[in-house]
């Protein structure tokens, strides 16, 4: 039977594995009980027979060697099959080189070892906290702890601030090649990096507007200069935001810095109160000035118009006296005389007629300087 051993003649104890005192692994049993070193030929030699009692006929040949070395190639094939998930990116080595890029899903390439691999976590958003850290406690939920070492920074005019802010990075698109083989912690890098934009752009500034308004300054401004080095170190991390979460004094100091800060509220709330009535005022008082001086435009206008009138009616007058200065006198004269006598009582009486020489006339004089009767009002009732 395939399972014999050429080797075993007599003996007792013969079974398929061979006879004598050997195990089935040719491990010798000694009388005494010790064991004895396993014959490596020997276990070469059965497992040879091993593998032709599954063969049929007992013999593998070259037929049954085509197919083991198929099956082996076919399995050989489909190892090279891989997947990258929804936020990876495949790269891909060939004998250790970068060759390409595979996008999220199944993708192909040559199996190992010609071609190999990796996928790195290139489309996730990743989050670095600085000068603090988030700590989690059954008992009080998320804890915020507070990382003197990193956030304790110096101004520009010699003030201490503590700024904690975090830190927005990714993989670049094109860059997952420089981020997987130019950098060897990307993590510690782009926090090394973000620590030292962030203390040379505290160093320029002032405290009093790092305190206030100049957040959004501070933090464009360290966003360009992080990616301006991380690109000199051909990293390929792509910063997307640059966010302060706490500007504040050391808390030696806070007090002191709170009161100053309501103090300059204070200030700018009496300018705008200020500002303001200004605005109110102003505009009122330029409004009067140019009414007052519209009414003197007018007024000015209105003399002079008349007084040109004038001036041209007295030159039309003299021009027709020039002409004809006895009727111009007379005109003038009876014009004179109706200017002065309209609009008032006026009795006449003409001493030079012939017929009523040495009589004096009598007139009623009261009675025709007495005011007219003023009319009757009417009322609403008819009349019969």
């Amino acid at each position: 039977m395939p399972w014999s051993n050429q080797g075993g003649g007599g003996g007792g104890g013969g079974g398929p594995w061979g006879s004598g005192p050997k195990g089935p692994w040719g491990s010798g049993q000694q009388p005494g009980g010790g064991a004895t070193p396993p014959d490596l030929e020997e276990i070469l030699r059965r497992s040879q027979d091993k593998l032709r009692g599954l063969v049929p006929g007992g013999n593998l040949g070259g037929k049954g060697l085509s197919l083991i070395v198929l099956a082996g190639l076919v399995l050989w094939g489909f190892s090279g099959f891989f997947r990258v998930e929804p936020d990876e990116l495949g790269v891909v080595l060939r004998f250790g080189k970068y060759t390409r890029e595979a996008t999220p899903g199944l993708n192909y390439h040559i199996p190992y070892p010609i071609e190999s691999v990796l996928t790195p976590k290139a489309l996730r958003v990743n989050r670095i906290d600085i000068g603090m850290r988030v700590v989690e406690d059954m008992r009080r939920g998320t804890a915020t702890r507070d990382v003197p070492e990193e956030s304790l920074m110096l101004t520009g005019d010699e003030n201490i601030v503590d700024v904690d802010f975090t830190v927005f990075w990714r993989i670049k698109p094109k860059g997952v090649g420089d981020f997987l083989f130019n950098i060897q912690n990307a993590e510690g890098t782009v926090k090394a990096v973000a620590e030292s934009a962030m203390r040379e752009v505290v160093g320029r500034s002032e405290i009093q507007p790092i305190l206030t308004g100049a957040r959004q300054n501070i933090e464009t401004g360290v966003h360009d200069l992080m990616q301006k080095t991380l690109d000199s170190y051909e990293a390929g991390v792509l910063v997307t935001q640059v966010q302060m979460q706490k500007v504040d004094p050391p808390s030696q100091v806070i007090d002191a810095f709170r009161d100053v800060q309501a103090a300059r509220a204070d200030l700018e709330r009496a300018q705008n109160e200020a500002q303001t009535y200004a605005n109110r005022v102003v505009p009122e008082a330029r409004g009067r000035a140019a009414q007052i001086q519209q009414s003197a435009e007018a007024y000015r206008e209105q003399t002079v118009a008349e007084a040109k009138g004038q001036a041209s009616r007295f030159t039309q007058v003299y021009e027709q006296y020039k002409k004809a200065p006895e009727v111009t006198r007379e005109r003038l004269y009876l014009e004179t005389m109706e200017r002065i006598f309209n609009g008032t009582d006026k009795i006449i009486l003409d001493g030079g007629s012939s017929g009523g020489g040495g009589i004096m006339p009598f007139l009623p004089l009261n009675e025709m300087r007495r005011a007219p009767a003023a009319p009757q009002p009417q009322t609403g009732g008819t009349t019969r």
